[in-house]
C-alpha cells in the first residue's frame, strides 16, 4: 500500500466509508425483518458513476436493484413488480440532507386473457391458459401478462413537490413496457438479449435540454459473495486468495430500474472545495399505509388486495452494506423508513461499530482500537474531503459522486476503486464492477489506519470471491443479461 495514501485524509475517509459498510456480503438484500415479507419492494443495489459507454461521457448512470435472489426458473409468475407501490431514485445536489430531485416509477400491470378452445366439436369452451405466453414473447399477441411503467420528474420534496412527466420518445406516450424475465429459449427463439434491448427508451426528462434512457426489467445479478460462508459467522477463510470461494449469487436474478441522465440535469449547488459538482443519491420504495386482503379476488389478482391511505417508505439505499451489517437489527425497520436528514439518530453505530469486534472475537485477530471513531463520523456521512464532499454538506447517509471526475475505460478499471486508485470508483459513486465486500473488510480491519491502531490492519482479508468483469456489458444497462429459466436451447 502506498505510504503517501495510507496517510492521507482521503485515505482515512475511505476507511470511515467502508468500515461502516462492513463485511455483509448481499449488499441489501433481506436485510430487514419487515422487508422479507415484501420482496417487490425490496431495494438490493444501488450503482451510481459517470457513464463510461463510448460516447456517452456527459451523462451519469444511476442503476436500482429490486426484488433479490430471484431463481430464474421461477414460473408461471415469475418476477414482477408491485403495481401498487412507488419506486423512487433521489438525488441531493445541494448537500443539505434532502432530495432536490426524484424519479418516480409507478407500474400497471396488463392482462390479455388468452383462451383455447378445449373439447370435441360441438361441445368446445373457451379456456383461459396458465401460462404467461402461448408462444414467442415478442410477440405481444401471444403474451397473456404484462407489465408497463410511468417516471414522473419530482422537483423539491419527493411529496410535495412539483410533478411531471418524463416522455417516451419512441411514440411519444407517458408509457414504457417492461420486457418479461428470460424464461427461456422456446418462449423468445429470437435471443433474449435481442428482446430485452427493444426496452430500452430514449427518454425526454423534463427540464432537461438533452435526452436520456431508461430500462427496467430482469438482469443478472452483479453482486459476488459467498453468502451462507458469511452469515454463518464468517465460515471461511478470510485471509485466502480473492476468487477461491463460491459465487452464492452466480445463480441469481435481480430486477434493474436503470436510467442514463445527463450530468448537467442532476448538479445543482453542491460542490467540493475546488468547485466540481457533486451530487448524493439513494433509492426508496413506498407501499400504501394501510391492506385490506379480499377473500373473493377476482382475475389473475386484481382485486386480491384493496389498498389506501398515505404512500408509506418500506426500503432504503444508499450506501452497500449499511442496514445489512451496519444497523443494528432492533433499528432495521427503522432505517428503512427514515430519511437522510434524520441520520443522526444512527450516529453510534459508525462512531462505535461492531463489526470489527467481530471478526476480532471469530479470528483472534485484534480490531481497531480508537474510540469513538469520530475521524469515521466525518467520512460516512460527509463525502470524502477534496473527492466528493460537498461545501457546506449536512451530515447524511447516501452515495455521493463527483461526475467531473472522468470515467475509468472498462479494461482498466480497477475493482477495489480509490483504494486501488481509480478515483472514479466506489466510494467516489459506484460502479457494478466495484468490490465493496473486499474493499470493506480490508479498511475495517484498518488497512489505512495508524498502525497503532489497527495492529492486524495490513492483513489481506477478502470474502474469496471477485466478479469476472467479463460478465458485465460495457454499454447501458451495463449489468448482463439475465439467467434463462430453462435451460433447453
Amino acid at each position: 500500500m502506498n505510504t503517501l495514501l495510507k496517510r492521507s485524509g482521503l485515505a482515512i475517509a475511505v476507511a470511515g466509508l467502508c468500515i461502516s459498510a462492513g463485511a455483509a456480503n448481499a449488499s441489501s438484500h433481506r436485510e430487514a425483518p419487515f422487508i422479507t415479507e415484501v420482496p417487490k419492494v425490496d431495494g438490493t443495489d444501488f450503482y451510481m458513476f459517470r457513464s463510461y459507454e463510448t460516447g456517452r461521457a456527459d451523462f451519469v448512470t444511476l442503476i436500482a436493484n429490486y426484488l433479490p435472489l430471484q431463481d430464474a426458473y421461477g414460473g408461471p409468475n415469475y418476477f414482477d413488480l408491485d403495481e401498487d407501490a412507488v419506486y423512487e431514485i433521489h438525488i441531493d445536489n445541494s448537500g443539505n440532507a434532502q432530495e432536490n430531485l426524484t424519479f418516480r416509477f409507478e407500474f400497471s400491470d396488463n392482462l390479455n386473457d388468452i383462451q383455447l378452445p378445449v373439447g370435441p366439436d360441438g361441445d368446445k369452451k373457451m379456456v383461459s391458459v396458465p401460462l404467461k405466453n402461448v408462444g414467442d414473447a415478442s410477440n405481444e399477441a401471444n403474451v397473456q401478462f404484462s407489465q408497463e411503467y410511468t417516471v414522473s420528474v419530482i422537483r423539491g420534496d419527493r411529496r410535495t413537490g412539483t410533478v411531471e412527466t418524463a416522455t417516451n420518445v419512441t411514440d411519444g406516450t407517458a408509457t414504457f413496457d417492461k420486457p418479461l424475465d428470460n424464461i427461456g429459449s422456446k418462449s423468445f427463439p429470437g435471443g433474449y438479449e435481442a428482446y430485452a434491448n427493444q426496452h430500452i427508451f430514449e427518454m425526454a426528462i423534463p427540464g432537461c435540454s438533452t435526452n436520456g434512457k431508461v430500462f427496467v426489467g430482469q438482469r443478472k445479478e452483479a453482486f459476488a459473495v459467498n453468502l451462507g460462508e458469511i452469515f454463518d459467522l464468517v465460515n471461511t477463510n478470510p485471509l485466502g486468495p480473492r476468487n477461491a470461494e463460491t459465487n452464492d449469487l452466480a445463480d441469481k436474478n435481480v430486477t434493474s430500474f436503470a436510467m442514463e441522465v445527463p450530468t448537467d440535469c442532476l448538479t445543482g449547488t453542491a460542490a467540493t472545495a475546488s468547485g466540481d459538482p457533486v451530487i448524493g443519491g439513494w433509492t426508496t420504495a413506498s407501499v400504501r399505509q394501510a391492506r385490506v386482503i379480499n377473500p373473493a379476488p377476482t382475475s389473475n389478482g386484481k382485486g386480491a388486495t384493496v389498498e389506501g391511505g398515505a404512500l408509506t417508505q418500506v426500503s432504503r439505499l444508499g450506501m452497500p452494506l449499511v442496514n445489512e451489517v451496519v444497523i443494528g437489527l432492533k433499528d432495521k425497520d427503522q432505517f428503512n423508513a427514515s430519511e437522510p436528514m434524520n441520520d443522526g439518530q444512527f450516529a453510534t453505530y459508525v462512531t462505535h461499530p461492531t463489526l470489527p469486534e467481530l471478526l476480532e472475537a471469530l479470528f483472534g485477530v485484534t480490531a481497531p482500537n480508537n474510540f469513538p471513531r469520530n475521524d469515521l463520523v466525518t467520512a460516512f456521512l460527509t463525502g470524502v474531503p477534496d473527492l466528493n464532499q460537498p461545501q457546506g454538506v449536512t451530515a447524511s447517509e447516501m452515495l455521493r459522486l463527483n461526475p467531473a471526475v472522468a470515467a475509468t475505460a472498462p479494461a482498466s478499471q480497477n475493482d477495489l476503486g480509490v483504494l486501488g486508485a481509480d478515483s472514479a470508483g466506489f466510494p467516489n459513486g459506484r460502479r457494478p464492477v466495484d468490490d465493496t465486500v473486499d474493499i470493506a473488510l480490508r479498511v475495517a480491519m484498518g488497512v489505512l489506519a495508524d498502525p497503532a491502531d489497527a495492529p492486524d490492519g495490513d492483513l489481506g482479508y477478502t470474502d474469496g470471491v471477485q466478479l469476472d468483469p467479463a460478465e458485465l456489458q460495457e454499454v447501458f444497462p451495463y449489468l448482463a443479461t439475465p439467467i434463462a429459466g430453462s435451460p433447453n436451447s
